[in-house]
């Protein structure tokens, strides 16, 4: 589970907060699979809403400047970001997210959850995204403009709000490398390389453990057939 912080401006996350409060609501529902229907009480907004559309294009073109966000997701497919709201009495029980989504023409594997929060603490009550882990459940309200990534297999709630009104965008990522611990050890190599080149010159130690990373992605990438597609 990582934390990123800031991936909206203040200027993109006022924007993105205007658009969606002028948008449609819709039951939160009608994108549920059969059993989370069951657990699913909240609001959406329509995916064919122009306003939500802009919205959506906000987020991604944030994503795509993160270099936190590309390090740890390494992001082969992102599915269109949705946006929901929870007000008062809403919540979203235990439920795992699916497997599979449907992407473009094609399929999109679901390795990444995402949750950008669009609703300062301060506005609601409640409304903690919980996840549950190994080591116990864990809850999390991030500031507005703030991203939550975790395993799209892990099982999750967003907990019932007491006051005001939440806010958020999710979405999914493919990873060109779907193993979550070979996944972990990359970001974190990474974050090495990148202290090392902060604090000195670029060395020939430097040097060799960027080519170690990128031989590390050659050796457990996976391409999936759109991206194969894309890139020829």
């Amino acid at each position: 589970m990582i934390h990123i912080a800031d991936v909206l401006t203040p200027s993109e996350l006022a924007d993105v907060q205007a658009r969606i409060r002028s948008c449609r609501w819709v039951d939160g529902r009608a994108t549920a699979g059969h059993l989370s229907a069951a657990v699913k009480h909240n609001q959406q907004l329509a995916e064919d809403d122009p306003a939500a559309e802009v919205a959506a294009s906000i987020v991604k073109a944030a994503l795509a400047r993160n270099p936190v966000f590309a390090a740890a997701a390494l992001p082969s497919q992102l599915s269109a970001p949705l946006f929901n709201r929870y007000a008062k009495g809403e919540h979203y029980g235990d439920h795992v997210d699916n497997a599979l989504r449907p992407a473009g023409q094609g399929t999109m594997r679901l390795d990444l959850s995402a949750t950008l929060f669009l609703t300062p603490p301060s506005d609601y009550d409640g409304g903690e995204l919980i996840i549950r882990a190994a080591t116990g459940s864990q809850g999390f309200k991030l500031d507005a403009g703030d991203l939550l990534l975790y395993p799209a297999g892990a099982i999750h709630q967003v907990a019932p709000v007491t006051r005001g009104t939440r806010e958020a965008s999710i979405f999914w990522v493919e990873s060109f490398v779907p193993d979550a611990a070979k996944r972990a050890m990359l970001f974190d190599l990474d974050a090495t390389i990148a202290h090392l080149r902060a604090a000195t010159t670029q060395s020939d130690a430097i040097l060799r453990l960027t080519a170690l990373y990128h031989n590390l992605i050659r050796d457990w990438s996976r391409l999936s057939s759109t991206s194969s597609d894309e890139h020829q």
